[in-house]
């Protein structure tokens, strides 16, 4: 069987973080061309009354394995 091809393929996952109202209402990956992006998108209305998704693309940050200890109370413990 040959492997899976997810190029110019995405999905969007209601973002079941969503804490405010300006944070996307759905997220997901997006592969462009073999360019991995992210995908957010809000529901919205028109002035019509018409129910519409409004999105944005972005390009896909790679992953920082020591962001989530940047400036953290750890950094206040270490002696160096």
């Amino acid at each position: 069987m040959p492997d899976y091809d997810d190029k110019n393929r995405g999905a969007l996952f209601r973002n079941k973080q969503k804490k405010k109202p300006n944070q996307p209402d759905y997220r997901g990956p997006l592969n462009y061309e073999g360019v991995e992006l992210e995908v957010a998108g809000w529901m919205k209305k028109s002035k019509a009354g018409d129910s519409y998704m409004s999105l944005t693309v972005q390009k896909k940050e790679p992953a920082d394995p020591g962001a989530s200890y940047a400036n953290s109370d750890l950094d206040k413990d270490m002696p160096f």
